[in-house]
Protein backbone atom coordinates (compact mmCIF):
# COMPACT_ATOMS: atom_id res chain seq x y z
CA UNK A 1 0.00 0.00 0.00
CA UNK A 2 1.16 3.40 -1.01
CA UNK A 3 2.84 5.08 2.70
CA UNK A 4 1.18 8.53 2.18
CA UNK A 5 -2.46 7.01 2.11
CA UNK A 6 -4.55 8.31 5.39
CA UNK A 7 -5.71 4.84 6.58
CA UNK A 8 -8.99 6.27 8.34
CA UNK A 9 -11.03 8.38 6.58
CA UNK A 10 -14.16 10.22 7.34
CA UNK A 11 -17.53 12.00 5.97
CA UNK A 12 -18.35 14.39 8.33
CA UNK A 13 -22.45 14.99 8.90
CA UNK A 14 -23.85 17.86 9.79
CA UNK A 15 -26.69 18.07 12.07
CA UNK A 16 -29.55 20.35 12.53
CA UNK A 17 -31.82 20.35 15.83
CA UNK A 18 -35.48 20.82 15.38
CA UNK A 19 -37.82 23.31 17.52
CA UNK A 20 -41.77 22.66 17.78
CA UNK A 21 -43.56 25.73 18.89
CA UNK A 22 -47.15 25.25 20.07
CA UNK A 23 -49.77 26.48 22.61
CA UNK A 24 -49.54 25.02 26.91
CA UNK A 25 -47.65 23.97 29.42
CA UNK A 26 -43.73 24.54 28.90
CA UNK A 27 -42.08 21.01 28.36
CA UNK A 28 -39.32 20.81 30.63
CA UNK A 29 -35.74 21.26 29.23
CA UNK A 30 -33.89 17.97 28.15
CA UNK A 31 -30.31 17.63 29.19
CA UNK A 32 -27.70 17.53 25.59
CA UNK A 33 -27.42 13.89 25.02
CA UNK A 34 -23.79 12.01 26.05
CA UNK A 35 -21.11 11.82 23.25
CA UNK A 36 -20.98 8.26 23.53
CA UNK A 37 -24.99 8.43 22.51
CA UNK A 38 -23.93 10.73 19.04
CA UNK A 39 -24.40 8.05 16.43
CA UNK A 40 -20.71 7.51 14.53
CA UNK A 41 -19.65 8.67 11.34
CA UNK A 42 -20.97 7.30 7.57
CA UNK A 43 -17.29 6.22 6.68
CA UNK A 44 -15.95 5.26 3.25
CA UNK A 45 -14.02 1.67 2.63
CA UNK A 46 -10.35 3.11 4.30
CA UNK A 47 -8.46 0.82 2.32
CA UNK A 48 -9.91 1.52 -0.83
CA UNK A 49 -7.22 2.19 -3.68
CA UNK A 50 -7.89 5.98 -4.53
CA UNK A 51 -7.63 7.09 -7.76
CA UNK A 52 -8.07 10.65 -8.62
CA UNK A 53 -10.04 11.87 -11.39
CA UNK A 54 -9.65 15.80 -13.14
CA UNK A 55 -12.26 16.50 -15.30
CA UNK A 56 -14.28 19.84 -16.84
CA UNK A 57 -17.64 18.92 -15.41
CA UNK A 58 -18.29 22.93 -15.94
CA UNK A 59 -17.37 25.83 -17.90
CA UNK A 60 -16.83 25.32 -21.57
CA UNK A 61 -16.02 22.00 -22.08
CA UNK A 62 -18.06 20.66 -20.01
CA UNK A 63 -19.53 18.09 -21.91
CA UNK A 64 -16.20 16.28 -22.55
CA UNK A 65 -16.16 16.03 -19.02
CA UNK A 66 -19.75 15.12 -18.44
CA UNK A 67 -19.34 12.05 -20.69
CA UNK A 68 -15.81 10.84 -19.73
CA UNK A 69 -17.19 10.67 -15.89
CA UNK A 70 -20.09 8.17 -16.75
CA UNK A 71 -17.64 6.09 -18.57
CA UNK A 72 -14.98 5.89 -15.70
CA UNK A 73 -17.95 5.60 -13.04
CA UNK A 74 -19.05 2.60 -14.99
CA UNK A 75 -15.56 0.78 -14.83
CA UNK A 76 -15.77 1.81 -11.07
CA UNK A 77 -18.71 -0.20 -10.62
CA UNK A 78 -17.83 -3.05 -12.82
CA UNK A 79 -13.93 -3.71 -11.19
CA UNK A 80 -15.48 -3.41 -7.31
CA UNK A 81 -18.27 -5.95 -8.28
CA UNK A 82 -14.97 -8.35 -9.70
CA UNK A 83 -13.29 -7.51 -6.39
CA UNK A 84 -11.36 -4.47 -6.75
CA UNK A 85 -7.56 -4.41 -7.24
CA UNK A 86 -5.07 -6.09 -5.24
CA UNK A 87 -7.74 -7.05 -2.46
CA UNK A 88 -9.07 -3.81 -2.05
CA UNK A 89 -12.31 -1.61 -3.59
CA UNK A 90 -11.09 1.35 -5.63
CA UNK A 91 -12.40 4.69 -5.02
CA UNK A 92 -12.60 7.60 -7.54
CA UNK A 93 -12.09 10.64 -6.39
CA UNK A 94 -13.77 13.26 -8.28
CA UNK A 95 -12.43 16.97 -9.22
CA UNK A 96 -14.26 19.72 -11.21
CA UNK A 97 -11.50 21.04 -13.13
CA UNK A 98 -14.52 23.53 -14.08
CA UNK A 99 -12.61 23.77 -17.72
CA UNK A 100 -9.93 26.07 -15.97
CA UNK A 101 -6.02 25.83 -16.17
CA UNK A 102 -6.04 26.87 -12.23
CA UNK A 103 -8.96 25.19 -11.22
CA UNK A 104 -7.17 22.03 -12.78
CA UNK A 105 -3.69 22.67 -11.02
CA UNK A 106 -5.34 23.01 -7.54
CA UNK A 107 -7.11 19.69 -8.16
CA UNK A 108 -3.66 17.86 -9.24
CA UNK A 109 -2.17 19.20 -6.11
CA UNK A 110 -5.24 18.33 -3.72
CA UNK A 111 -5.72 15.03 -5.04
CA UNK A 112 -2.08 13.95 -4.70
CA UNK A 113 -1.53 15.67 -1.46
CA UNK A 114 -4.45 15.45 0.41
CA UNK A 115 -6.87 12.53 -1.09
CA UNK A 116 -3.76 10.33 -1.03
CA UNK A 117 -4.56 9.15 -4.69
CA UNK A 118 -2.46 6.33 -6.34
CA UNK A 119 -2.80 7.59 -9.75
CA UNK A 120 -4.39 11.01 -11.81
CA UNK A 121 -6.43 10.39 -14.77
CA UNK A 122 -7.16 13.85 -16.41
CA UNK A 123 -7.77 16.41 -18.00
CA UNK A 124 -9.30 16.27 -20.81
CA UNK A 125 -8.57 19.41 -23.22
CA UNK A 126 -4.70 19.55 -24.28
CA UNK A 127 -3.72 23.40 -22.73
CA UNK A 128 -4.95 22.60 -19.18
CA UNK A 129 -2.86 19.02 -19.00
CA UNK A 130 0.19 20.40 -20.50
CA UNK A 131 -0.06 23.14 -17.40
CA UNK A 132 -1.07 19.85 -14.81
CA UNK A 133 1.61 17.19 -16.26
CA UNK A 134 4.60 18.93 -15.38
CA UNK A 135 3.39 19.41 -11.53
CA UNK A 136 2.04 15.51 -11.52
CA UNK A 137 5.43 14.70 -12.50
CA UNK A 138 7.41 17.20 -9.92
CA UNK A 139 4.68 15.34 -7.03
CA UNK A 140 6.08 11.73 -8.79
CA UNK A 141 2.42 10.21 -9.28
CA UNK A 142 0.95 8.75 -12.50
CA UNK A 143 -0.79 11.03 -14.89
CA UNK A 144 -3.28 9.62 -17.18
CA UNK A 145 -5.16 11.56 -19.76
CA UNK A 146 -8.15 10.36 -21.70
CA UNK A 147 -7.95 12.94 -24.54
CA UNK A 148 -5.08 15.44 -24.17
CA UNK A 149 -3.77 14.88 -27.35
CA UNK A 150 -0.98 17.51 -27.75
CA UNK A 151 2.22 15.64 -28.25
CA UNK A 152 3.95 17.55 -25.55
CA UNK A 153 1.78 16.06 -22.77
CA UNK A 154 3.66 13.66 -22.33
CA UNK A 155 6.99 14.93 -22.90
CA UNK A 156 6.48 16.13 -19.48
CA UNK A 157 8.19 12.87 -17.84
CA UNK A 158 7.77 9.18 -17.21
CA UNK A 159 4.90 9.50 -14.89
CA UNK A 160 2.89 10.88 -17.93
CA UNK A 161 0.94 8.87 -19.62
CA UNK A 162 -1.70 9.02 -22.73
CA UNK A 163 -4.74 6.80 -23.65
CA UNK A 164 -5.99 8.60 -26.94
CA UNK A 165 -3.68 8.81 -29.88
CA UNK A 166 -2.17 12.10 -30.72
CA UNK A 167 -2.50 15.01 -32.84
CA UNK A 168 -0.05 13.85 -35.10
CA UNK A 169 -2.32 10.61 -36.15
CA UNK A 170 -5.75 12.82 -36.36
CA UNK A 171 -4.55 15.34 -38.29
CA UNK A 172 -2.80 13.33 -40.84
CA UNK A 173 -5.54 11.12 -40.46
CA UNK A 174 -8.01 14.04 -41.68
CA UNK A 175 -5.59 15.15 -44.60
CA UNK A 176 -5.79 11.42 -45.90
CA UNK A 177 -9.56 11.44 -45.47
CA UNK A 178 -9.72 14.56 -47.68
CA UNK A 179 -7.41 12.96 -50.61
CA UNK A 180 -9.43 10.43 -50.48
CA UNK A 181 -12.11 12.44 -51.69
CA UNK A 182 -9.88 14.35 -54.15
CA UNK A 183 -9.60 17.61 -52.03
CA UNK A 184 -6.77 19.49 -53.73
CA UNK A 185 -7.32 22.95 -52.45
CA UNK A 186 -8.10 23.27 -48.64
CA UNK A 187 -8.30 26.51 -46.20
CA UNK A 188 -7.38 26.04 -42.17
CA UNK A 189 -9.65 28.07 -39.63
CA UNK A 190 -7.71 27.94 -36.09
CA UNK A 191 -7.16 29.48 -32.54
CA UNK A 192 -3.32 30.60 -32.45
CA UNK A 193 -3.32 31.02 -28.71
CA UNK A 194 -4.48 27.07 -28.38
CA UNK A 195 -2.15 24.21 -28.30
CA UNK A 196 -4.03 21.76 -29.70
CA UNK A 197 -5.23 24.05 -32.20
CA UNK A 198 -2.58 25.61 -33.81
CA UNK A 199 -0.43 22.22 -33.55
CA UNK A 200 -3.12 20.29 -35.43
CA UNK A 201 -3.53 22.97 -37.77
CA UNK A 202 0.31 22.75 -38.28
CA UNK A 203 0.13 19.37 -38.69
CA UNK A 204 -2.52 18.92 -41.11
CA UNK A 205 -1.15 21.51 -43.52
CA UNK A 206 2.30 20.43 -43.74
CA UNK A 207 0.91 16.53 -44.21
CA UNK A 208 -1.61 18.30 -46.63
CA UNK A 209 0.89 19.82 -48.79
CA UNK A 210 3.51 17.48 -49.22
CA UNK A 211 0.96 15.14 -50.39
CA UNK A 212 0.37 17.62 -53.39
CA UNK A 213 -2.40 19.69 -51.59
CA UNK A 214 -2.45 23.38 -51.50
CA UNK A 215 -3.61 25.79 -48.17
CA UNK A 216 -5.37 28.46 -50.38
CA UNK A 217 -6.18 30.43 -46.99
CA UNK A 218 -5.12 30.48 -43.63
CA UNK A 219 -7.13 32.28 -40.66
CA UNK A 220 -7.01 32.32 -37.12
CA UNK A 221 -9.01 32.89 -34.15
CA UNK A 222 -9.24 34.08 -30.42
CA UNK A 223 -10.96 31.62 -27.98
CA UNK A 224 -14.40 32.98 -26.99
CA UNK A 225 -14.77 34.74 -30.25
CA UNK A 226 -18.74 34.19 -31.16
CA UNK A 227 -18.01 36.28 -34.55
CA UNK A 228 -16.24 34.59 -37.33
CA UNK A 229 -17.22 36.89 -40.29
CA UNK A 230 -14.11 38.79 -40.98
CA UNK A 231 -12.12 35.23 -41.79
CA UNK A 232 -14.75 33.55 -42.96
CA UNK A 233 -15.37 36.69 -46.13
CA UNK A 234 -11.55 36.02 -46.46
CA UNK A 235 -11.82 32.23 -46.33
CA UNK A 236 -14.86 32.44 -49.27
CA UNK A 237 -12.90 34.73 -51.76
CA UNK A 238 -10.36 31.57 -51.66
CA UNK A 239 -12.34 28.71 -52.73
CA UNK A 240 -11.52 25.98 -51.12
CA UNK A 241 -12.63 22.74 -51.62
CA UNK A 242 -12.89 21.85 -47.92
CA UNK A 243 -12.44 24.09 -44.57
CA UNK A 244 -9.89 22.63 -41.57
CA UNK A 245 -11.34 23.61 -38.47
CA UNK A 246 -9.61 21.87 -35.56
CA UNK A 247 -11.39 23.52 -32.93
CA UNK A 248 -13.67 22.96 -29.91
CA UNK A 249 -17.21 21.82 -30.28
CA UNK A 250 -19.05 25.20 -29.69
CA UNK A 251 -17.12 27.47 -31.26
CA UNK A 252 -16.76 25.03 -34.55
CA UNK A 253 -20.45 24.89 -34.62
CA UNK A 254 -20.71 28.62 -34.18
CA UNK A 255 -18.43 29.40 -37.20
CA UNK A 256 -20.05 26.64 -39.29
CA UNK A 257 -23.51 28.41 -39.08
CA UNK A 258 -21.99 31.57 -39.86
CA UNK A 259 -20.38 30.21 -42.94
CA UNK A 260 -23.44 28.86 -43.93
CA UNK A 261 -24.80 32.06 -43.88
CA UNK A 262 -22.35 33.56 -45.92
CA UNK A 263 -23.17 31.40 -48.74
CA UNK A 264 -19.51 28.84 -47.96
CA UNK A 265 -21.09 25.64 -48.97
CA UNK A 266 -17.36 23.74 -48.97
CA UNK A 267 -17.39 21.00 -46.27
CA UNK A 268 -15.55 21.50 -42.93
CA UNK A 269 -13.29 19.07 -41.67
CA UNK A 270 -12.38 19.03 -37.75
CA UNK A 271 -10.93 16.79 -35.17
CA UNK A 272 -12.36 15.10 -31.54
CA UNK A 273 -12.61 18.62 -30.42
CA UNK A 274 -16.09 18.32 -32.04
CA UNK A 275 -17.01 15.18 -30.65
CA UNK A 276 -20.07 16.22 -28.08
CA UNK A 277 -23.82 15.91 -28.60
CA UNK A 278 -23.76 20.06 -27.75
CA UNK A 279 -22.08 20.17 -31.24
CA UNK A 280 -25.17 18.70 -32.63
CA UNK A 281 -27.63 20.67 -30.69
CA UNK A 282 -25.40 24.11 -31.61
CA UNK A 283 -25.20 23.53 -35.17
CA UNK A 284 -28.50 22.14 -36.03
CA UNK A 285 -28.50 21.53 -39.75
CA UNK A 286 -25.37 23.89 -40.69
CA UNK A 287 -23.40 21.23 -39.63
CA UNK A 288 -24.36 18.46 -41.81
CA UNK A 289 -22.19 17.33 -44.89
CA UNK A 290 -18.94 17.63 -42.20
CA UNK A 291 -16.42 15.30 -40.84
CA UNK A 292 -13.96 14.52 -38.09
CA UNK A 293 -11.59 12.30 -36.32
CA UNK A 294 -12.87 10.71 -33.31
CA UNK A 295 -11.71 8.04 -30.75
CA UNK A 296 -14.79 5.49 -31.21
CA UNK A 297 -17.93 4.89 -32.66
CA UNK A 298 -20.59 2.95 -30.90
CA UNK A 299 -21.40 1.28 -34.65
CA UNK A 300 -18.24 -0.89 -34.44
CA UNK A 301 -19.45 -4.86 -34.66
CA UNK A 302 -16.07 -5.79 -32.26
CA UNK A 303 -17.07 -7.93 -29.88
CA UNK A 304 -15.67 -6.28 -26.83
CA UNK A 305 -17.07 -2.85 -28.45
CA UNK A 306 -20.80 -4.22 -28.43
CA UNK A 307 -20.81 -5.67 -25.39
CA UNK A 308 -19.90 -2.33 -23.59
CA UNK A 309 -22.13 -0.14 -25.67
CA UNK A 310 -24.43 -2.78 -23.89
CA UNK A 311 -23.92 -2.60 -20.93
CA UNK A 312 -23.11 1.28 -21.25
CA UNK A 313 -26.59 1.67 -22.40
CA UNK A 314 -28.28 -0.47 -19.59
CA UNK A 315 -26.47 1.85 -17.17
CA UNK A 316 -27.43 5.35 -18.48
CA UNK A 317 -30.02 4.62 -21.16
CA UNK A 318 -27.53 6.05 -23.84
CA UNK A 319 -25.58 5.41 -26.51
CA UNK A 320 -21.68 5.93 -25.33
CA UNK A 321 -19.97 8.79 -26.54
CA UNK A 322 -16.12 8.77 -27.36
CA UNK A 323 -14.89 10.15 -24.20
CA UNK A 324 -16.76 7.64 -21.77
CA UNK A 325 -15.29 4.65 -23.63
CA UNK A 326 -11.73 6.78 -23.47
CA UNK A 327 -12.54 6.91 -19.33
CA UNK A 328 -14.00 3.57 -19.15
CA UNK A 329 -10.24 2.84 -20.79
CA UNK A 330 -8.18 4.73 -18.61
CA UNK A 331 -9.56 3.44 -15.40
CA UNK A 332 -9.38 -0.06 -16.49
CA UNK A 333 -6.15 0.94 -17.71
CA UNK A 334 -4.76 1.98 -13.86
CA UNK A 335 -6.29 -1.37 -12.91
CA UNK A 336 -4.60 -3.22 -14.87
CA UNK A 337 -1.06 -1.60 -13.86
CA UNK A 338 -1.90 -2.44 -10.44
CA UNK A 339 -2.67 -5.75 -10.45
CA UNK A 340 1.26 -6.32 -12.78
CA UNK A 341 2.82 -3.75 -9.89
CA UNK A 342 1.51 -5.77 -7.34
CA UNK A 343 1.77 -2.63 -5.57
CA UNK A 344 0.55 0.89 -5.42
CA UNK A 345 3.27 2.78 -4.45
CA UNK A 346 4.31 5.23 -7.46
CA UNK A 347 7.53 3.62 -8.79
CA UNK A 348 6.05 0.24 -9.45
CA UNK A 349 2.78 1.79 -10.82
CA UNK A 350 4.40 3.81 -13.10
CA UNK A 351 7.01 1.51 -14.57
CA UNK A 352 3.69 -1.10 -14.79
CA UNK A 353 2.28 2.05 -17.13
CA UNK A 354 5.08 1.95 -19.20
CA UNK A 355 5.07 -1.68 -19.91
CA UNK A 356 1.47 -2.16 -20.83
CA UNK A 357 1.33 -3.98 -23.99
CA UNK A 358 -2.05 -5.09 -26.25
CA UNK A 359 -3.74 -3.51 -23.11
CA UNK A 360 -7.77 -4.96 -24.86
CA UNK A 361 -9.54 -1.30 -24.39
CA UNK A 362 -12.97 -0.64 -25.89
CA UNK A 363 -11.04 2.48 -27.92
CA UNK A 364 -8.91 -0.12 -29.30
CA UNK A 365 -5.25 -1.98 -28.09
CA UNK A 366 -3.01 0.01 -25.86
CA UNK A 367 0.63 -0.46 -26.08
CA UNK A 368 2.76 2.66 -24.99
CA UNK A 369 5.68 3.43 -27.32
CA UNK A 370 8.78 5.44 -25.54
CA UNK A 371 6.95 8.51 -24.83
CA UNK A 372 3.82 7.04 -23.79
CA UNK A 373 1.83 7.17 -26.43
CA UNK A 374 -0.05 4.03 -27.83
CA UNK A 375 -0.64 3.76 -31.61
CA UNK A 376 -3.98 3.55 -32.61
CA UNK A 377 -6.40 4.40 -35.52
CA UNK A 378 -8.57 7.25 -35.84
CA UNK A 379 -12.80 6.49 -37.00
CA UNK A 380 -13.78 9.07 -39.34
CA UNK A 381 -17.70 10.42 -38.34
CA UNK A 382 -20.22 12.44 -40.76
CA UNK A 383 -22.49 14.58 -39.81
CA UNK A 384 -25.99 14.16 -40.99
CA UNK A 385 -29.39 14.85 -39.60
CA UNK A 386 -28.30 15.50 -36.30
CA UNK A 387 -26.32 12.47 -35.94
CA UNK A 388 -22.60 11.34 -36.44
CA UNK A 389 -22.47 8.55 -38.42
CA UNK A 390 -19.33 5.96 -39.02
CA UNK A 391 -17.73 6.39 -42.28
CA UNK A 392 -14.16 4.95 -42.21
CA UNK A 393 -10.90 3.65 -40.06
CA UNK A 394 -8.29 5.60 -40.97
CA UNK A 395 -4.79 3.20 -39.57
CA UNK A 396 -1.77 5.01 -38.09
CA UNK A 397 0.98 5.25 -40.43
Amino acid sequence: MNSLRVLTCGILLSAGLAFLGGCGKKAPEQPAPAAEATPPPVSEDPSATRIGLILPLSGAQASFGTDAIKGAQLAESEINAEGGVLGHPIKLIVRDSQSDTEATLKAVNDLAEKENAVALIGEIASDRTLAAAPVAQKLGIPLITPGATHAGVTAAGDYIFRVCYTDAAQAVAMAKFARSIDVTKAAILYDQANPYSSDLAAIFKKDFTEHGGQIVAEATYQSGESNFSAQLQQIKAAAPEIIFLPSYYREAAMAIIEARQLGIEAPFLGTDGWDSSEFLRVGGKAADNSYFTSHFSAESRDPAVVDFVKRYTAKYNASPAPLAALGYDSVYLVVDALKRAGSDDPEPLKNALAGTQDFPGVTGKITFDEKHNPSKPAFVLRVQDGKFNYIETVQPR
